[in-house]
């Protein structure tokens, strides 16, 4: 009729409830178990070609870790990043534990807080222990210090250079992502900075046979900063740390 106004009536978006396609399932972000599937192999994967570039001189300390002597195994670079390596299972468990007793609790981030302290304690012990094996002059030979920037450095191996910076890299992943006041380039900084003064304090006290030298700490320092920033979405904050307490347990009326 004329006159009459025509009304249109919007038209149902096809989604995937009727049978129709929705687009934003596929552009949405996967899932957080997917994400973290991807990065755990990811991690594996990493390991497993690490193990595999360094394959031979691990084996050559094999026979002698596997037989459990002292000698060869654990007073060797090689034999202690084999038993690490070894290790890891081990580790994984106690992560496992860890979680377990703190979701029993009702803790939200019980998974993160527990790969967290293990993987600070797991990732960083053994390359101290390296950096304070002993010398052949060891007890004999006095300390050494070299307070000059960057002279040591320019004569260092890239082998050298790459287990600095691995020396407080695993300080440097997971120590924000357990501790929110930690959550912070300058204070991570600061931390690998320290510690890494702490151990050249300690090899030229106990007189070790080795460097002190301030290159060490600064190459220690860079690489916990460079780790923690491959870490820094999952850093911890000051809301998760205080939603992380457990919860208390409401006791029924009587």
């Amino acid at each position: 009729m004329a006159g009459e106004r025509k009304t249109h009536t919007p038209t149902q978006q096809p989604s995937v409830f009727n049978g129709g396609v929705n687009r934003n399932a596929f552009l949405s972000a996967p899932p957080r178990h997917t994400r973290r599937i991807v990065l755990l192999s990811l991690a594996i994967l990493g390991i497993a070609c690490a193990a595999f570039a360094v394959r031979r001189p691990l084996m050559m300390s094999a026979p002698r870790c596997m037989a459990g002597r002292w000698h060869g195994c654990f007073d060797t670079e090689n034999g202690v990043v084999l038993m690490m390596l070894v290790g890891l299972p081990l580790a994984a468990l106690v992560v496992w534990a860890l979680a377990s007793l703190r979701r029993a609790v009702g803790v939200t981030s019980a998974w993160r807080m527990s790969l967290a302290e293990v993987g600070m304690v797991y990732g960083t012990v053994p390359f101290v222990w390296m950096t304070m094996m002993p010398g052949p002059g060891a007890g004999i030979v006095p300390g050494r210090v070299s307070l000059i920037p960057l002279r040591d450095l320019l004569t260092m191996a890239p082998v050298g250079i790459g287990g600095n910076l691995l020396v407080f890299a695993a300080l440097g992943v997971f120590a924000p992502m357990r501790f929110a006041a930690l959550a912070s380039v300058p204070r991570i900084l600061a931390l690998g900075a320290g510690c890494s003064v702490l151990v050249e304090t300690a090899q030229y006290v106990l007189r070790l046979d080795r460097v002190s030298s301030v290159d060490d700490v600064l190459v220690n320092a860079a690489g916990a900063v460079l780790a923690a920033l491959a870490s820094r979405r999952w850093w911890r904050t000051t809301t998760e740390a205080s939603s992380d307490q457990p919860r208390p347990v409401s006791a029924s009326a009587g």
